[in-house]
């Protein structure tokens, strides 16, 4: 089996589809998928998907993009919501240096009262880095991530900053880059990483892994990036995808299933 350890079903682009996708991703042995939120609205969406469909779970939080909008009735809101019985992070919040669509100083902040707000309510965190690996690794340490734990998602680093998250008690999910054929980093880390700290996920409807790339992606495809992971150990695809879901089941504190793909 596998766990879509990160995608946006809340996502627009998806309209009223979430009820086939789940089908579409069950059929490619992807019993259950992690709902991100981005903001408020998309926060909540995820918890309501969560209501209603048994194999999706959610994790609220403010994207770095929008941390210019975030104020104290924010976090209140997303306390309330980290109370619902199948939220399973914070997130996804961090540092996007990348568009740098909110001030980097006001990111800074909002991530690292998300991450106050994790060990709080004592849910381990979802964390959006790009372009700012040394900023991100010393908030998680200063803010003692390592009591919640978490993870990397669609990890850009290096495989030395690989180990400083490990250390940090985070592990690192990889996402439809590491499938392009110019993705030096990604398919480094994916040789490297001990299984006990790697994740998969699609970001969709982003980053659809080769040989789809150009379409919308969906949950489904994370195969696809766990069968690239495989190719590039040289192991089976049921060892990535037994080794990945035990990481997100331990990250996420997910009930263990017995299925098989």
């Amino acid at each position: 089996m596998l766990i879509d350890s990160h995608c946006h079903l809340n996502d627009r682009k998806f309209k009223r589809e979430q009820a086939a996708l789940l089908q579409q991703a069950a059929a490619q042995g992807v019993d259950r998928v992690v709902c991100v939120g981005y903001d408020l609205a998309s926060s909540q969406a995820a918890v309501e998907l969560a209501k209603q469909f048994p194999e999706v779970y959610a994790v609220v939080g403010v994207h770095p993009h929008d941390a210019r909008t975030v104020d104290e009735e924010t976090y209140n809101q997303l306390r309330q919501l980290s109370r619902q019985p199948k939220v399973v992070a914070i997130g996804e919040s961090g540092l996007d240096y990348y568009r740098d669509l909110s001030p980097r100083a006001v990111q800074q902040e909002v991530f690292r009262r998300h991450l106050r707000l994790a060990r709080e309510v004592g849910l381990p965190v979802v964390v959006h880095d790009r372009d700012a690996h040394a900023e991100v690794l010393q908030i998680m340490r200063e803010e003692q991530v390592q009591e919640v734990g978490g993870v990397l998602h669609c990890y850009s680093g290096s495989w030395e900053m690989v180990r400083e998250c490990v250390e940090l008690n985070c592990a690192v999910s990889l996402a439809g880059p590491v499938t392009y054929h110019n993705a030096r980093r990604p398919q480094e880390v994916a040789r490297k990483v001990s299984l006990d700290w790697l994740m998969v996920e699609t970001d969709a409807p982003y980053l659809t892994p080769e040989p789809l790339r150009g379409r919308r992606n969906e949950p489904a495809h994370v195969r696809l990036v766990a069968q690239k992971i495989a190719d590039l150990r040289g192991i089976t695809l049921e060892a990535v995808a037994a080794a990945t879901t035990a990481v997100t089941e331990r990250i996420f504190r997910l009930p263990r299933l017995t299925k098989k793909i």
